[in-house]
């Protein structure tokens, strides 16, 4: 029986620096076509501040009206001080991304990680270590990462509104 050449080929890849983590982070969203999942301390590692990660992001949203970025932060001070770009999509796309912080009861989770789709994933395995996991087509894995973003997701609150509200 001859192999699918269209099946995609699993790949694990550790990365071991900051520079390749963002790297990665860019591969990875370069590959999201409906869903984007963003897991992290506050967003001051891995790019977000970049010209170039806006632009990736920015053609992730635009590439369809249902397309999601779902952003849980444990503090978003960070984002709402350094990272106007990443604010300025929330505003234009208000209706495709939510950004929540975590409660109490989730602030002792510390292994960043995003997953694009249901397939791909990026996971730090410490927010203070640039060690970390680029799974590519790792269905599997990734669902065990779905299911913790959801339990994480299910402890957290709305972090940013994207109108304000009042006279």
């Amino acid at each position: 029986m001859a192999e699918n050449p269209e099946k995609p080929v699993l790949l694990h890849r550790q990365l071991n620096s900051t520079a390749d983590y963002t790297e990665a982070l860019d591969v990875l969203i370069g590959l999201a076509r409906h869903r984007l999942r963003i897991f992290d301390y506050n967003l001051d590692d891995g790019g977000y501040t970049t010209l170039h990660r806006y632009e990736l992001l920015r053609t992730f949203l635009l590439a369809s009206r249902s397309n999601r970025l779902e952003i849980v932060l444990h503090d978003i001070d960070y984002l709402t001080r350094f990272c106007p770009r990443i604010l300025s999509l929330f505003k234009q796309f208000s209706h495709a991304i939510t950004i929540q912080e975590t409660t109490p009861q989730a602030k002792s989770i510390y292994d960043p990680f995003a997953i694009a789709d249901e397939a791909c994933f990026l996971h730090r395995f410490h927010y203070d270590n640039p060690r970390a996991l680029l799974a590519l087509h790792d269905i599997e894995g990734s669902h065990v990462l779905i299911k913790r973003f959801e339990e994480i997701w299910a402890a957290s609150v709305l972090a940013i509104a994207a109108t304000t509200l009042g006279l």
